[in-house]
């Protein structure tokens, strides 16, 4: 519009033309106007700061001072450090502040690697100045070769005399290492001598025949007596017979190490499991000499301090006892529970002459009905163990705490015998096998009661499902996709270590599951268990009386244990 504007004649009518064509600059050259004549609408603005961009632009409002302070600590810039707003107006004193010792600068490391070039003048002096103190430089200076006129007498010049005696050349190392013959020739020169060589090193061929000059005008040279000997192609027979049977059997046996070195090596090497100690040959005093005064140790250690053990209750020095009892416990609970219903049809049956108490007699021959082979020492130990008054003896209390069956405990445990004589029989308490919580310290169960003998949680209300489901009758055929547990599954340990009967397919239910006579006798018959009819029927009576009438395989077995330890018990 501009070059427009020039080609019009200017007066009043185009005035307004011109001022608005110069100030739209960026349409310069793009339109051409059409009518020159006519007036551009619009209304040319020149004030400063009402344009377009000054309008979206919008000048940001300044934070006061009194208010930055505040937002810098809590919403402070990129790449600004946090100060706190009490000390925002504090002169900033910390940036100027220098701590330690300045040092005096010294050469950075590019100046040590990558240094300076020196003038050919200070090289040539630094040369001068080596070559008169070291000899390397005066014998091999450098870019020349060896100066060997130093160790040569006076007078003599090494590029006019040679020492020694000239090498004669015939003929190069190629010519000598594969001359220039035939095959045929080769072969020649080598056949040369080679009778004299087989008399005197024996140097016969591979496979040759050594002639021994014996008359062959009857029989051939080459004819072979006997008969072919039978041979492999691929030499294992020939590997066999250079491998003595003499070699074998020291491989197998037990290498013969000299003694000097073996104690060597033990008193130098570490060996596995004991200290090193090279100097113990040294010490004059036995393998298992300990330095230092013996302390005598308590009779109590840190488990009694923990647990608050009276004096006589101390179990330092009685793992031996705890164990023996541990085992002797276990045996006992897994009879009890497949053979009585609670624990006080167990103790009568243990007491033999009916006085409420278990003598070690008694218990010796409970232990032999169930197979459990314990010594007397054991037994009286035990006993000790168990007899809480020192009787020798052991009464139902204690004998529920020394099986500690807690599915089989009674609620109100009483003496044994029912006739009293005449004196109220006080109920004692039935101890755990762990010790009283002390202090703060307490079980789980402890924690829910809050309070020591508190409402008991059994018939609460149980939430969820439990894992394994015997509140459900267990299906006689139990489906692939059934994945309940009804208690009848075996445990881990069932799993890695599985029974001879699990491996034929018999399971725990089948030794309890009631059975007929004839069923019985047919298995027992199997097992080579033989029996006429008189003794099989009084078996099967005092097995159906012990168990309300219905017999299983364990059943009858315990029976039949039983009599059978009674049989040995008399012939003892």
């Amino acid at each position: 519009m501009s070059e427009l504007a020039t080609d019009v004649p200017r007066d009043s009518a185009v005035g307004p033309r011109e001022s608005s064509a110069g100030s739209i600059a960026s349409n310069d050259g793009k339109f051409r106007d059409r009518n020159p004549d006519m007036v551009p609408a619009g209304k040319l603005i020149t004030m400063p700061g009402e344009t377009a961009g000054d309008c979206l632009n919008v000048p940001r409002v300044q934070t006061p001072d009194v208010v930055k302070k505040f937002r810098n600590f809590t919403q402070s810039e990129p790449q600004e450090r946090r100060v706190f707003y009490g000390k925002a107006l504090d002169p900033d004193v910390a940036s100027t502040k220098t701590h330690g010792v300045i040092t005096a600068s010294s050469q950075n490391a590019g100046e040590l690697v990558n240094p300076a070039l020196k003038s050919l003048f200070q090289q040539r002096l630094e040369d001068k100045k080596e070559e008169s103190l070291y000899a390397t430089k005066q014998k091999a200076p450098l870019g020349r070769s060896h100066d060997q006129s130093k160790g040569l007498p006076q007078g003599m010049d090494p590029m006019e005399v040679t020492l020694g005696m000239k090498n004669t050349f015939d003929c190069t190392a190629g010519e000598l290492v594969s001359p220039p013959k035939s095959y045929g020739q080769v072969i020649q020169d080598d056949q040369v001598g080679k009778d004299l060589y087989k008399l005197t090193h024996h140097d016969f061929e591979v496979g040759e025949a050594v002639d021994r000059n014996y008359d062959w005008t009857r029989y051939p040279k080459d004819m072979t007596f006997g008969i072919p000997t039978p041979h492999n192609n691929d030499g294992k027979h020939v590997a066999k017979s250079l491998t003595w049977l003499r070699n074998k059997d020291l491989d197998k046996g037990t290498k013969i190490v000299s003694k000097r070195v073996d104690d060597f090596r033990e008193r130098t090497q570490p060996q596995l499991g004991t200290v090193h100690d090279p100097i113990k040959d040294t010490m004059n005093v036995p393998p298992d000499h300990s330095f230092g005064i013996l302390i005598r140790p308590d009779e109590y250690g840190a488990g009694d301090l923990i647990h608050s053990r009276i004096p006589g209750e101390y179990l330092r020095g009685k793992d031996r006892q705890r164990g023996l009892l541990a085992a002797v416990r276990q045996q006992l609970k897994k009879a009890n529970y497949h053979n009585f219903n609670d624990l006080q049809a167990a103790f009568r049956h243990y007491d033999k002459n009916g006085d409420g108490r278990i003598d070690a007699v008694e218990l010796c021959e409970c232990c032999i009905q169930f197979n459990l082979p314990v010594d007397q020492e054991l037994l009286e130990q035990l006993i000790q163990e168990c007899d809480s008054k020192g009787e020798g003896v052991i009464d139902y209390t204690e004998f529920a705490n020394f099986l500690n069956w807690k599915d089989k405990m009674v609620q109100n445990p009483g003496p044994a015998d029912s006739t009293s004589n005449g004196e109220v029989a006080t109920p004692q308490r039935l101890q755990k096998q762990i010790d009283q919580s002390v202090g703060q310290h307490g079980t789980s169960s402890s924690r829910i009661n809050a309070v020591v003998g508190g409402v008991s949680t059994k018939d609460f209300r149980t939430y969820g499902t439990p894992t394994i489901r015997s509140d459900l009758p267990a299906p006689r055929v139990k489906r692939i996709s059934d994945l309940k547990n009804y208690g009848d599954e075996s445990n881990a340990y069932g799993l890695v270590n599985p029974s001879i009967y699990s491996n034929r397919g018999v399971h725990e239910k089948d030794f309890f599951q009631p059975r007929t006579q004839e069923q019985i006798h047919t298995l027992f018959t199997n097992i080579g268990t033989n029996m006429d009819n008189d003794t099989f029927q009084k078996i099967w009576q005092l097995a159906a009386e012990r168990g309300g009438g219905h017999v299983s395989v364990e059943s009858f077995r315990n029976v039949l244990d039983e009599a059978q330890g009674e049989r040995l018990a008399d012939l003892a």
